[in-house]
């Protein structure tokens, strides 16, 4: 089933003594707003976490396959296409007829979750258009400033023979680890129904992605980010597809204060309030995680 509604959610999580999204272009600190001292994690690193959730629920079969992945080669994937349609490609041209081109960039769509998802640009030399998705989500920042904490770790063994015997017997290394004690981070998210009309993305699609935001970061542990937990989902439903009411008014409807002094550590600390009575007329709101 298609959709026929617009959507726009707030999406919060949590990480403690955890790094969240380091920045490789800053010896992998946590990333931070300059000026506020907020932490930010970027929209690409959640939009991943979503991919591998999926890609490990759904097994990575059609129609729930993943295009960007770790070692995807992208133009062996755009062949498929033109393989399953039995049209030959030119490099880096779309067919020439408007119809095949467009069959081809639908059968990206119905394979490819993310695609019909997110929207990808699949122009490399086996061109197969580009695609808007109707799922958009901005950085998520943190409620509060953040600190970065920096911690010596040990590391008790070496790579090569040469590193043993310079090391005279003694294997230890050191290194360094950056965390934030704990920060609470709102994100914002926008569906839109007309765009996931062109792609495809379906009803089944949206309980999916629901479903990934609720579930990912309990599949997503590693050692540098800590402990990620998801806190709540708001989602703001319009009864129409182009949207009963701006989505500002309905962000502003959302409001997280702290309830405690001193340094926060905990969920607990802050207090949600959704102010319901303020709903515009022709727009629901759906709780998860409540």
């Amino acid at each position: 089933m298609s959709l026929n509604n617009r959507y726009e959610f707030v999406y919060l999580f949590d990480v403690k003594d955890g790094n969240p999204n380091g920045d490789p272009d800053a010896g992998n600190l946590p990333r931070v707003d300059a000026e506020t001292g907020q932490g930010l994690v970027t929209d690409v690193c959640l939009k991943r976490k979503v991919r591998n959730y999926v890609g490990m629920v759904k097994e990575e079969t059609p129609p729930f396959e993943i295009y960007i992945k770790e070692k995807a080669v992208l133009n062996r994937n755009n062949l498929r296409a033109y393989e399953a349609l039995e049209l030959k490609h030119e490099s880096k041209k779309l067919p020439k007829k408007e119809d095949d081109a467009r069959r081809v960039t639908q059968w990206m769509c119905r394979n490819f979750f993310d695609i019909r998802t997110f929207g990808a640009v699949m122009s490399t030399d086996v061109n197969t258009g580009q695609v808007r998705g109707p799922v958009q989500m901005n950085f998520a920042r943190s409620i509060e400033p953040v600190v970065s904490a920096e911690h010596s770790i040990t590391r008790m063994a070496v790579t090569t023979e040469k590193e043993a015997e310079a090391q005279s017997g003694d294997n230890r290394t050191m290194g360094r680890k950056f965390t934030i004690p704990y920060g609470l981070y709102r994100c914002h998210g926008f569906i839109s129904a007309n765009l996931a009309k062109q792609t495809g993305f379906s009803e089944e699609d949206l309980e999916l992605f629901w479903d990934s935001l609720v579930n990912m970061l309990d599949h997503d542990r590693s050692a540098s980010r800590g402990e990620m937990s998801p806190c709540a989902l708001l989602v703001f439903k319009h009864d129409s597809v182009l949207g009963n009411a701006p989505a500002r008014k309905l962000f502003e409807l959302v409001d997280v204060k702290r309830k405690s002094e001193g340094p926060a550590r905990d969920f607990s600390d802050y207090e949600v309030t959704v102010k319901e009575d303020q709903l515009p007329k022709g727009v629901q709101l759906i709780k998860y995680l409540d």
